[in-house]
């Protein structure tokens, strides 16, 4: 996947991602986009309203997770932040059990982290005997550990984390599941469409009509066309108990006829359908 990488006017262009400096989302953005300066926001809502506000020019946002499933929060926030999607991205996930200098594996009796990445090593860490504590990120918690000092507290996060802040890695690779990735979206006020006919994900949320088999009816014009969908997850929006909204990842362009008629099919038993992005498809999805 090719994403433009330049200067804007002149100046670094800046992408902003949730936690702190070495957290896997800023490896992500790291490997992305190389050039650019990443900026840590303290929260999802923070990382969209610095695009959204000029202090970035993207977002790299984790949506989810080969082992632990979806990051919660971000559906909600997709449609609401007003920015588009531009592009995914792949990203292997490896976490380090990172202690303070002089710390052995025998020595931790508790792990702090982000609770993703505390889902994604439960096993391990039952084996161990090795009590999670849930902390607000994967590179913040190593950063906590590095100024307390003590050898029975570790943190699970990446290498880079390790690094910066001064941690040993006592254990790696310790995720329950093998292949361990989670995918980003690339977030950017202003829209960037791949070209129909390319290959390309189109991501779109809706909500269906109140009457019977209404998302039955709504999804059979996908496969009546031929349209690949990828993802389909509902939740409820606005704290509204009667009707789900959905969030739908599916192959091809809104251009392309055969996504045009399903999405025709589509408006006819649902409203409110909302594009998010037409980008395009990362290789990691023909591996």
């Amino acid at each position: 996947m090719r994403i433009v990488r330049r200067s804007l006017r002149g100046r670094k262009m800046k992408i902003a991602f949730q936690g702190a400096f070495g957290a896997n989302s800023d490896m992500a953005c790291r490997v992305v986009y190389p050039k650019c300066e990443t900026v840590p926001c303290p929260d999802f809502d923070d990382a969209f309203q610095a695009v959204a506000s000029g202090k970035a020019d993207l977002a790299m946002i984790p949506v989810e997770n080969s082992v632990a499933g979806r990051v919660a929060d971000v559906h909600h926030l997709l449609p609401e932040g007003k920015l588009h999607i531009i592009g995914e991205h792949y990203q292997p996930i490896e976490h380090h059990l990172l202690g303070v200098k002089g710390a052995t594996l025998k020595d931790i009796k508790r792990v702090e982290s982000h609770v993703q990445a505390l889902a994604q090593c439960r096993k391990w860490l039952k084996k161990h005997g090795i009590k999670p504590v849930i902390h607000d990120d994967t590179a913040g918690a190593a950063a906590d550990i590095g100024k307390r000092g003590d050898k029975t507290v570790a943190a699970i996060a990446s290498g880079l984390a390790g690094k910066i802040y001064g941690l040993k890695s006592l254990a790696t690779g310790i995720a329950d599941g093998a292949g361990n990735t989670t995918r980003f979206l690339i977030l950017s006020r202003q829209a960037r469409e791949a070209k129909p006919g390319s290959d390309c994900i189109t991501t779109l949320v809706f909500t269906v009509r109140s009457v019977p088999a209404a998302l039955y009816k709504a999804l059979g014009g996908f496969a009546t066309n031929g349209c690949n969908i990828t993802k389909l997850e509902s939740y409820l929006a606005e704290g509204n108990f009667t009707a789900a909204q959905f969030y739908l990842d599916v192959e091809g362009h809104p251009k392309d006829r055969s996504l045009r008629l399903a999405l025709e099919e589509l408006a006819f038993f649902a409203h409110e359908v909302k594009i998010l992005g037409i980008y395009p498809a990362h290789p990691f999805r023909r591996q």
